[in-house]
């Protein structure tokens, strides 16, 4: 319970860290903001007028408090341009970010897991093509993969939509076929440094002293994988699945520009490209709060997976 409480504790305190700091980044110069928000032709006294509206006048530490209160009470402020809520906005687009991330992790999990322990356990070609794989998959941007499946399965085979997002309400089969290429995109990359962290964990634990007892006792080969070295190995497979969150939501940006989906990421690079600081803001907030999330919840699976792990 002790190290529940500290780890809830060290992610609050990230949170604020990091919120602050991209905070103080993009709210530091108010007239900067006035400038941009009212464009280049802007009147001087119109730009004042605007710092002042917008409270871009008060202090930084003021108006992070002003920011911070707010959220607790569901406001995270209101768009620059369009005045929607960001709230609002962030209330369509995390789902389509999330359905992303989550289902590209889930295949990710299972296929480093298949891949990783077959080829630390077969070992010969099957281990030669895994770290190929691996290899070639981390050095593909997925940007790239992501236009390439494009030409392949949207415009030469057009078996798969190039572009746009169907809502699973609406209709599930268009769901599952708007997320198909994204999903793909996301995943190759993922895999492939997944893969070879299982391998080396697998290979670690295959060479402990407990691993030649189990076989002297005479115990199933399929046994002593799954059920002492795989447990065994789960922490560092682990560890590498939580910190793939984060290439994963950073990847998201680029694949929602490429096949246009209405998520988080492509809200995030448009605000960011006509400076909407809340819009900004908020994405940033939703970001880190999964990705703590994320490791929490790592950090607990750990822990069940293998006892003998100490949560830091």
């Amino acid at each position: 319970m002790l190290n529940l409480f500290k780890n809830l504790v060290r992610s609050f305190v990230v949170l604020v860290m990091v919120t602050f700091v991209v905070f103080s980044l993009m709210y530091g110069n108010g007239y900067g903001i006035a400038r941009a928000v009212l464009g280049l032709r802007a009147r001087e006294e119109d730009i004042l007028a605007k710092v002042e509206q917008l409270g871009l006048d008060q202090p930084l530490l003021v108006q992070y408090w002003n920011w911070v209160t707010g959220i607790f009470r569901g406001d995270l402020g209101r768009s620059f341009y369009t005045g929607q809520g960001v709230a609002e906005a962030l209330s369509t687009r995390v789902p389509v970010t999330l359905a992303l991330v989550i289902i590209a992790l889930i295949f990710t999990a299972v296929l480093a897991v298949i891949l990783g322990v077959t080829a630390a356990v077969a070992g010969g070609w099957a281990d030669r093509v895994v770290q190929l794989t691996s290899v070639l998959g981390t050095a593909i941007p997925s940007f790239v993969l992501a236009i390439a499946l494009v030409f392949a399965f949207a415009i030469y085979w057009r078996v798969l939509p190039a572009t746009g997002y169907v809502s699973p309400d609406v209709d599930p089969v268009g769901w599952a076929a708007s997320l198909a290429l994204p999903v793909t995109a996301l995943l190759v990359g993922s895999v492939a440094s997944a893969a070879q962290q299982f391998r080396t964990a697998t290979l670690d634990q295959l060479g402990k002293d407990y691993v030649r007892t189990l076989r002297a006792r005479g115990l199933d080969e399929r046994a002593i994988i799954f059920r002492h070295v795989l447990r065994n190995a789960a922490a560092p497979g682990l560890t590498v699945l939580s910190l793939t969150v984060f290439g994963l939501l950073g990847g998201a940006v680029f694949i929602e520009q490429v096949f246009a989906l209405p998520g988080m990421g492509q809200l995030a690079n448009q605000s960011a490209q006509i400076y909407d600081v809340p819009m900004v803001m908020g994405t940033v907030l939703v970001t880190a709060v999964i990705v703590l999330i994320v490791n929490f919840l790592g950090d607990l699976a750990i822990a069940l997976l293998n006892p003998k792990v100490r949560m830091r």
